[in-house]
């Protein structure tokens, strides 16, 4: 799918990008096993500014897919699916304060504002362990996570992969960025 800088997608785009994802849907029904499709493009038809973000998450290598429904408010959860970090959202550091705080060799993005600018929020820790449940991601690469104010406020960032069969939390300085780190999306539809 070709970048556009409007947060529409043209029908094309849309067409595709729902065929992506209807087919992710239909070969990862472990990832939602009581639910159906046709529910889910409804809400996504009635979205439009979410189907651009997730479009946004598919376009940077997230591979999106549904992992849960909330019955209450109806709302579907799509979080990246890819086997490894987003390699579209690789080398970021955690936020803007710390891009800023680096003098030198700056990484080109920080996770917080890509994510902002993409419509979508970082797993939290939590979210991250659910989504280890459903699969085996990050086996090679790492993925920042939503980090309490408290560790942030110190310096820190949080971030996540699964190795020997075990989910791992880290904490890094908030200003560090690795080839192998990216960061992970939720959007709730």
């Amino acid at each position: 799918m070709k970048p556009s800088n409007k947060k529409e997608l043209s029908p094309e785009q849309r067409q595709e990008l729902l065929g992506v994802l209807k087919t992710r849907f239909q070969n990862n029904m472990n990832r939602h096993k009581s639910l159906e499709w046709a529910p889910v493009l409804a809400k996504l038809d009635a979205n439009a500014g979410k189907l651009w973000s997730l479009c946004e998450m598919e376009k940077t290598g997230g591979e999106p897919d549904v992992v849960g429904h909330d019955n209450r408010t109806g709302e579907y959860f799509f979080y990246d699916c890819s086997q490894e970090s987003p390699k579209g959202r690789r080398s970021f550091c955690y936020d803007r304060e710390a891009l800023d705080s680096r003098k030198e060799h700056k990484p080109k993005n920080n996770a917080l504002d890509a994510a902002a600018a993409m419509g979508v929020e970082l797993l939290t820790e939590e979210e991250y362990r659910g989504l280890q449940k459903l699969g085996n991601f990050d086996l090679k690469t790492s993925s920042w996570v939503k980090t309490p104010p408290a560790v942030r406020k110190l310096g820190g960032a949080l971030f996540c992969d699964r190795r020997f069969d075990m989910v791992f939390v880290y904490h890094n300085g908030a200003e560090s960025y690795y080839a192998g780190r990216a960061f992970r999306g939720s959007l709730r539809v």
